[in-house]
């Protein structure tokens, strides 16, 4: 196959950055998109260039470092992690423009590397659960309905990758805010400290200088580990109960 890449090159968070563009003769359909950027970086280094930076680690679809804006798609065309995207998804003579996260709340590193502690930050924002149980229980002990145990189950599916920002038009981080809250929020385990935790995550998460959600729902059609939309709206209720329980206790 042969591709042209348009690639973001930015020095660090307070340059200016631009794009450049590469052809690649030889790229293998069966190559993943990661192992087309190595190939890429091999022929710059060896025309005298600097490789273009970029962010991966697992490789296997499960950290989600490899996070990258494929024509305008976080992650590309297809709903998974870059790195579990193939070079057989484009055709030959495709350009394809690759570009960082876009959001306040990921400056950019250097290229297409940024920097999302602001989504760690937000989950130590709402801290762990602190209560002492003693040894561990055995599985049946603690009873949880099966409603409220698939929804937790699909709240921590997420894996903080930040594609809900990026294809967000408002930078948005609520999609990710609501799984990290809910996963622990719908569990009997996690009762006990629900209140405190949704507005410490929520006063984090405004923070950190991510956008308003105003539920376009792109967050949710570019989750490669579709987390459901209807999160945000279970978010907003515990946010709600926990300001109303708040002033209770004030007043």
């Amino acid at each position: 196959m042969k591709i042209t890449v348009e690639f973001w090159r930015q020095k660090d968070s307070s340059s200016q950055g631009h794009f450049e563009t590469h052809t690649l003769e030889r790229v293998d359909e069966t190559a993943s998109f990661l192992e087309m950027l190595d190939q890429l970086n091999e022929e710059l280094f060896a025309e005298g260039k600097e490789p273009v930076a970029f962010d991966s680690d697992c490789r296997e679809g499960i950290c989600g470092q490899c996070g990258l804006v494929i024509n305008g798609d976080p992650h590309g065309p297809e709903v998974t992690t870059t790195c579990q995207l193939h070079m057989r998804t484009f055709k030959d003579g495709d350009t394809i423009t690759i570009e960082p996260w876009r959001s306040a709340g990921f400056p950019v590193l250097r290229d297409l590397v940024v920097d999302r502690t602001s989504l760690d930050r937000i989950v130590q924002a709402g801290g762990y659960i602190s209560v002492n149980t003693g040894a561990a229980p055995d599985a049946h002990s603690i009873l949880v309905p099966k409603d409220k145990a698939d929804r937790a189950f699909e709240a921590a599916a997420c894996i903080g990758c930040g594609a809900c920002v990026a294809a967000c038009p408002n930078g948005s981080a609520m999609l990710f805010t609501s799984a990290k809250v809910m996963h622990l929020g719908l569990l009997p385990q996690g009762d006990p400290e629900r209140q405190r935790r949704v507005i410490n995550m929520i006063n984090q998460q405004d923070r950190e200088g991510f956008g308003g959600c105003t539920n376009v729902g792109a967050c949710a059609q570019a989750c490669p580990k579709e987390v459901p939309l209807e999160l945000i709206a279970l978010l907003n209720r515990e946010m709600i109960k926990a300001s109303f329980g708040r002033k209770k206790n004030l007043d």
